[in-house]
C-alpha cells in the first residue's frame, strides 16, 4: 500500500457559483480569436485514471494588498476577481493545483470551501506562509501528499546584505497510485519591482538556491520524476533560468505549453508592450517520457483578465513510467550552497 496523509478534507456540496461576468470578455484573453468550443479537445485533457494533471497558476494577490494606495495592506481581492478564479479551475478541472500568490491561512480556507462548492474536491492541501510576505504559495491535490518538505530558511549575500528567498519554496511528494509518484516543488521567484539590491540579481540568487533543491532531490534519487513549476518572473534565456535549469536544460526539461494557438506567453507587459512567459513547467529527464505535449496548454479562458495577470498552465502525465530502465542515470550533482 502507498502511504496516506489526511490533510484537510473537504466535502462536496453542488456548485452554486453563477458568474455573470466575463463570458462576453472573449477578447481579455490576448491576441487571437478564441475558439468557438472545445469539442476538438483531445481526450486526454481530461485525465482519467491511466492520466493526471497539474495546473499552476498565480492567482495574482488573491489575500489581502494595498489595492487603495493608502499604504495598508488590507484590502481584499474584489468578488468578481476571486469567482473568476475559481471558475477558470473549475473549468479546467486539475488533478492538482500548485498556487501562487495566494493569501493567508484565513483565505486559502474559503478558497478551498469555494472549490468545494463549485463540486471540486481537494482532500489534501498543504500552504506555505513565508513570514514578511503577502504572497504565499500552496498545493491542492486528489491524490495523498505524501511528504511535504517546506524551504523557508534559504539565504543569500548580496554585498553587505543577508536576503531570505521571499517567499520559500514549496515541495511536495504525490502518489497518483501504488506503482507511480512524483515531487512537485512550487516556487514564485522574486519580482521585476525594483530593489535597492537589483531584482535580476536576487532573482539570480533565489534561482541558484531553487537549483540546489532541485539537485539535492536528483542526487539522492537520479530516477526521480520531478516537476518544477511556478512564476520565474523572467524569460527562458534568463541568467536565472538558466541558473535553475541549466545551460543545456541538464537539470531541468522546459515542458513549455502553448495555447490553442500556439501561443506560450503567459502575461501582458505594459512597460515593454509585450507578450511575454514569465511562468514555467520544467521537470527531470526521466518524467519527461510521461508528458502528454497535445493534452497540455497555457489555460485561454473568457476570465482571464478578470482573474488575475498571468494565464495559468496545465501539464497532462502518463500515471507509469514510461521505459524507466530506458532512460539514462542523471549524474550526482554537487551544490553550490553559500
Amino acid at each position: 500500500m502507498w502511504p496516506k496523509r489526511l490533510s484537510r478534507a473537504i466535502r462536496r456540496t453542488p456548485r452554486i457559483l453563477g458568474l455573470a461576468v466575463g463570458l462576453s470578455l472573449l477578447n481579455a484573453c490576448g491576441p487571437g480569436a478564441p475558439p468557438a468550443d472545445d469539442s476538438d479537445v483531445p481526450p486526454w485533457s481530461r485525465p482519467g485514471s491511466e492520466f493526471f494533471s497539474v495546473m499552476s497558476f498565480n492567482v495574482d494577490q488573491y489575500g489581502y494588498a494595498d489595492r487603495t494606495g493608502d499604504g495598508q495592506a488590507n484590502d481584499p481581492k474584489p468578488d468578481t476577481s476571486r469567482e473568476a478564479v475559481i471558475a477558470i479551475i473549475v473549468d479546467t478541472n486539475p488533478d492538482i493545483l500548485a498556487l501562487q500568490e495566494m493569501g493567508h491561512a484565513e483565505v486559502f480556507q474559503p478558497f478551498q470551501l469555494a472549490l468545494a462548492e463549485a463540486g471540486l474536491d481537494y482532500p489534501f492541501a498543504e500552504i506555505l506562509e513565508q513570514e514578511g510576505s503577502d504572497a504565499h504559495l500552496a498545493v491542492l491535490s486528489r491524490y495523498p501528499i505524501t511528504s511535504a518538505y517546506p524551504h523557508l530558511d534559504d539565504q543569500y549575500t548580496i554585498g553587505d546584505a543577508q536576503l531570505p528567498v521571499k517567499r520559500g519554496f514549496l515541495e511536495v511528494d504525490i502518489a497518483i497510485s501504488p506503482s507511480y509518484a512524483f515531487r512537485l516543488i512550487n516556487a514564485q521567484l522574486k519580482s521585476k519591482r525594483y530593489h535597492p539590491s537589483g531584482h535580476t540579481e536576487m532573482r539570480r540568487n533565489e534561482a541558484r538556491l531553487l537549483n540546489n533543491h532541485v539537485r539535492r532531490a536528483l542526487s539522492r534519487d537520479r530516477r526521480l520524476n520531478l516537476l518544477v513549476v511556478g512564476d520565474l518572473n523572467d524569460h527562458i534565456g534568463s541568467a536565472p533560468l538558466r541558473t535553475l535549469m541549466g545551460s543545456r536544460q541538464q537539470y531541468l526539461n522546459d515542458l513549455q505549453p502553448a495555447d490553442e494557438y500556439g501561443e506560450t506567453w503567459t502575461f501582458f507587459d505594459a512597460d515593454s508592450d509585450s507578450y511575454v512567459r514569465y511562468d514555467y513547467m520544467l521537470t527531470s529527464a526521466h518524467m519527461r517520457p510521461e508528458f502528454i505535449a497535445d493534452g497540455s496548454r497555457v489555460v485561454r479562458h473568457p476570465l482571464n483578465k478578470v482573474a488575475s495577470a498571468r494565464r495559468p498552465l496545465v501539464a497532462v502525465f502518463r500515471a507509469r513510467d514510461i521505459d524507466p530502465e530506458s532512460t539514462p542515470l542523471l549524474p550526482a550533482y554537487e551544490l553550490e550552497d553559500d
